[in-house]
């Protein structure tokens, strides 16, 4: 039996191989659907909605693909506001829906676009091709456990020290009860028959009440590890820690003025505006922000850094002139949830500070006018020049 041969003319050729291609193609685009690059593109979407459950600032994205074509999201991914502006129904009213927040820009490609729609249509999850388990790295975990340890014993540690100081008044009560009844016995009820006695025990508790009343009173305006609960509970750790928000981004007058400055409920709404919920504490806390918004009423924070009214302080010639970072006075605060004053802020803290403490001295305006001393470091006759020596001792210089 003969089996014919089959042939092809050029043009069915030429459909052949553009069907493969376009094959191709299509299962590259199916194989890339899902992939990580939609998951980091979708995190700008997830500031504003969710995929499935409660609606944000925006709309919940799940079953997009059902309510409008690819064509019409392209557009409005791309320049929402333009959209809006044409007249489009549609997005006119979501506009209207949404407390007239237009989405940002994104400078996306069709492709992108379609990435985080079949992302979407996942329900938030990658394709299971692109999911690769992490290899175990047994010293990072370990790390982590021992900086966890070591967080946890220092706050501790700040706990035995503010238990500490507040037990001083208990002492103080007891030794002086104890006197008085020792007193009382010796000129009075005379129960104790060896004086000895007597004589030791009130040596002892003069010399108790003598010791707390130096350290109560050279404490007089100091109130180091004070840590009060704030109006809101606002975690430092998550703010300038985790999501590395600049100091100077809240404290903006920090650079220019005597205060640091609380900042205005305008600044946290420059986030808050978006972010309506915490990680930690929910809707609750963030909610207090609008609450203050609605009642014109300020959120009125506690401050924890104090020094005696005849003491002069600058913040803006510690930070700008003397290019201090603000870790040297207040501690670590990046890693607090809430904050505690750690330094005592004493005179003899501050003296040893400007003693110690080299200056930015060349190429620094705040300090063109020491011209002797710009000549001995250009000389080479000393080698650095430290805040005692611009005047940083001078008891003028702090107390006005």
């Amino acid at each position: 039996m003969m089996i014919p041969s089959v042939t092809f003319s050029g043009k069915l050729k030429s459909m052949i191989a553009w069907s493969v291609l376009v094959f191709l193609l299509l299962s590259g685009v199916q194989t890339k659907a899902q992939t990580p690059e939609a998951e980091k593109n979708f995190a700008v979407c997830k500031a504003c909605h969710n995929i499935s459950g409660p609606k944000l600032i925006g709309p919940t994205l799940g079953g997009i693909l059902d309510r409008r074509d690819k064509a019409w999201i392209y557009k409005f991914v791309r320049n929402s506001t333009a959209v809006i502006q044409s007249g489009d129904a549609y997005a006119v009213k979501l506009f209207e829906e949404n407390n007239k927040i237009p989405m940002p820009p994104n400078d996306l490609t069709d492709a992108q676009i379609d990435d985080i729609l079949a992302y979407i249509n996942n329900g938030g999850k990658v394709a299971a091709q692109y999911i690769v388990a992490e290899p175990v790295n047994e010293n990072a975990a370990r790390e982590k456990e021992l900086a966890a340890e070591r967080e946890l014993q220092a706050e501790k540690q700040a706990d035995m020290k503010r238990d500490a100081n507040r037990s001083f008044g208990t002492t103080f009560y007891i030794t002086i009860a104890i006197l008085l009844l020792v007193l009382i016995d010796l000129f009075g009820t005379k129960i104790i028959k060896a004086k000895f006695v007597h004589t030791t025990i009130i040596l002892i508790s003069l010399f108790v009440i003598g010791e707390i009343t130096y350290k109560e009173a050279a404490a007089l305006g100091r109130q180091q590890y004070y840590q009060p609960d704030q109006p809101i509970w606002f975690s430092h750790k998550v703010h300038a820690d985790q999501n590395k928000i600049d100091c100077l981004y809240c404290h903006s007058t920090a650079e220019e003025s005597k205060y640091a400055g609380i900042p205005p409920t305008n600044v946290c709404l420059n986030c808050h505006n978006v972010v309506r919920q915490g990680k930690i504490t929910g809707t609750t806390e963030i909610a207090k922000i609008y609450q203050a918004v609605e009642t014109g009423k300020p959120v009125e924070w506690i401050k924890v850094h104090n020094l005696p009214d005849h003491v002069f302080f600058s913040h803006a010639q510690h930070v700008n002139a003397g290019k201090l970072a603000c870790a040297q006075c207040h501690g670590e605060v990046n890693t607090m949830n809430v904050v505690m004053q750690v330094n005592d802020l004493s005179m003899g803290w501050c003296i040893d500070c400007h003693r110690k403490t080299e200056v930015q001295f060349a190429d620094n305006a705040f300090f063109q006018s020491y011209k002797e001393l710009h000549e001995k470091v250009k000389s080479g006759e000393i080698q650095k020049v430290t805040a005692e020596m611009v005047g940083g001792t001078d008891c003028m210089k702090c107390h006005y």
